[in-house]
């Protein structure tokens, strides 16, 4: 997926999905996705409680079930900032 794409599928499942509560910034290297504490959705790049850095590959991957996020963490392919609990909380907007 493109960045536009990811950010398109962040947006649809956001408004599915509603807030989580606390807020998450998706860094790619083509750009940031922001996802509020109410759900809404920016590419400003905003401070928030937890960062999830990874390419627009392993995204894409993780996203289609060919990844365990998990061990994308472990081995160095997703770095997770902030509030490492609030991470847990993805699997709820994903």
């Amino acid at each position: 997926m493109t960045f536009q794409e990811i950010n398109d599928k962040i947006v649809l499942l956001a408004a599915q999905k509603g807030g989580q509560g606390v807020s998450f910034k998706f860094a790619f290297p083509s750009g940031i996705i922001v996802v509020t504490g109410d759900g809404q959705v920016t590419n400003e790049n905003l401070d928030t409680d937890c960062t999830i850095a990874t390419s627009e590959e392993t995204f894409t991957a993780i996203l289609n079930g060919e990844l365990n996020s998990m061990m994308a963490v472990m081995t160095g392919k997703v770095k997770i900032s902030g509030d490492k609990t609030v991470a847990m909380k993805l699997t709820n907007l994903l």
